[in-house]
């Protein structure tokens, strides 16, 4: 499976146009994506690593990138030795991806680990990459313990890979928890956010050393600066780790493009920007973030991000899109309006409704209570207004409500971009808007960014903050300890359901287990 397929004979056409596909992606430093063709070796070359994602009971999404114009092959094996492997043929990768690919395995055993390994060949069949191993499990169909980890918000407010500390080390942290799935609540880059070679900590903590490649060194604007976000991540060796032993559901916010957009937004207030169009920036990040990440377009409903996933009889994940269809951040707050659509509001509704699954996992890029403004405006759900429900609250309290009418039980929300982590318990009995169930909220991150919060709680439909862990200082640094990722553990047998709040080591910070309500 890939985007796009070429023909051989439009690749080798290709081949000649080499240093656009350099430019493309970033490659190991000296330089960047743009300094490719100085590092070109005699044979292919995977330097972003492996990843997987998407999952089903019988297929994933294997991704990688070549260096070079060059076809991708998938070995595939229950075991780690690759023997009685069987090889998948995959795209040839192109300038027209940026060197990316992805190949979907199928007719794979369901609740089962997988071992695979890339390979990149080159176009005249007579050279080959280094093969790059990577494993992911397949969903379970039946009554399966199952450990999901979520988070977001990757090298935010001038925190990159810091050689000096190991780069980013929570990524190692997460992957030493052995989950079966990782959901990625948006923000995976920064695309908006520049870095400097040295950060001056505040508070005479010293100074914070970035790896610099040149499109991370000004705002992203055109495609091959959008892939060179999502390459710069990749150069890090913990998060190349965790890319390949953990499968992805991955979503997008608005950093991967730039900072609070929404459709039609004209950005005459970022200098910084000579393409004021968001919805043209925005193209061009859809499709960085599409080559970048092993995401099934077939699966998403319209073919863009929002999608769901069966994991087991006891977990399902619904995958939010609360960036592409929502109204101006400027709209009228008395007004009802939209930050999923209306398309997309009714399909969670609706999908929610026909789950039979006991938990009903909600993959929200943004919060629902938390008040997220947009200097004067608002960028979340949630307007900071006491009394009924006004703009974007009324999407959601349409959602939340028709939850309630079809007894749908056990929908639990998770959520990062905040920058801290915090359990939020829901409740008509303490809400302004009373027509749904009381529901939990939880909420982790960052992962390598400032850290902030927290942020004023909207009483609307009843939240009160059980559990929080922020900073007291505004875009604390990562080295002040505010890193956060959050885990889900599903007893198979009982359905009961233990949620962790955990930091950058691991550590768990608050924990709680929830009891499976009958439908």
């Amino acid at each position: 499976m890939t985007e796009t397929t070429p023909s051989r004979r439009s690749v080798l056409k290709a081949g000649i146009a080499v240093p656009a596909l350099a430019a493309a992606g970033g490659l190991l430093l000296p330089g960047s994506a743009s300094a490719a063709p100085l590092v070109r070796r005699d044979r292919p070359v995977l330097a972003h690593g492996v990843a997987s994602g998407d999952v089903t009971t019988g297929s994933g999404i294997v991704w990688s990138k070549a260096d070079r114009p060059a076809r991708l092959m998938v070995e595939i094996s229950r075991d780690p030795s690759f023997r009685h492997a069987r090889r998948v043929p995959g795209p040839f990768v192109t300038p027209a991806t940026g060197g990316t690919g992805k190949v979907r395995v199928a007719g794979l055993a369901p609740g089962t680990e997988y071992h695979y390994r890339v390979t990149a060949v080159d176009l005249d069949g007579r050279s080959a990459s280094e093969p790059v191993a990577g494993r992911f499990a397949t969903a379970p169909i039946g009554r399966a313990n199952t450990r999901i980890l979520w988070s977001g918000d990757v090298v935010g407010q001038n925190y990159g890979i810091n050689p000096a500390l190991g780069g980013m080390t929570i990524f190692s942290a997460m992957a030493d928890r052995r989950p079966d799935l990782f959901l990625h609540s948006g923000d995976t880059v920064y695309a908006d956010g520049p870095l400097t070679e040295t950060v001056t900590l505040p508070g005479g903590g010293g100074t914070w050393h970035n790896i610099v490649t040149p499109e991370k060194s000004k705002v992203a604007e055109t495609l091959d600066e959008y892939r060179g976000q999502h390459a710069y991540n990749r150069l890090d060796a913990s998060f190349r780790r965790f890319a390949a032993e953990v499968p992805a559901y991955v979503q997008w916010d608005d950093h991967e493009v730039v900072n609070n957009w929404y459709p039609g937004e004209i950005l005459n207030d970022r200098p910084e920007y000579t393409e004021k169009r968001a919805d043209v920036l925005a193209r061009r990040a859809f499709q960085a973030f599409h080559e970048w990440h092993p995401i099934d377009r077939r699966q998403a409903v319209d073919g863009r991000v929002y999608r769901n996933f069966r994991y087991g009889s006891r977990v399902e994940v619904f995958v939010l899109d609360m960036r592409t269809y929502r109204d101006a951040n400027t709209s009228d707050q008395t007004k009802p309006g939209h930050i999923l659509g209306e398309a997309q509001a009714r399909w969670l509704a609706d999908a929610l409704r026909r789950s039979t699954a006991t938990w009903k996992i909600v993959q929200a890029d943004m919060p629902i209570g938390l008040v997220v403004p947009d200097g004067k405006d608002i960028e979340a759900v949630a307007n900071g207004l006491p009394g009924a429900p006004g703009g974007r609250e009324t999407e959601l309290a349409w959602v939340l409500n028709q939850i309630s009418r079809h007894r749908v039980r056990n929908v639990v929300w998770l959520t990062a971009d905040v920058h801290y982590t915090a359990a939020h318990h829901y409740s008509p009995e303490r809400a302004a808007f009373q027509d749904f169930d009381p529901f939990w909220e939880f909420v982790s991150g960052p992962l390598n960014a400032g850290a902030f919060g927290p942020n004023k709680l909207d009483p609307t439909f009843g939240p009160e903050a059980v559990f929080v862990h922020a900073p007291q200082t505004q875009n604390s640094s990562p080295v002040q300890g505010f890193q956060h990722f959050g885990e889900l553990n599903v007893d198979g047998a009982s359905g009961a359901l233990t949620v962790d709040l955990r930091d950058a080591t691991g550590a768990s910070l608050w924990s709680k287990t929830l009891q499976p309500r009958r439908r």
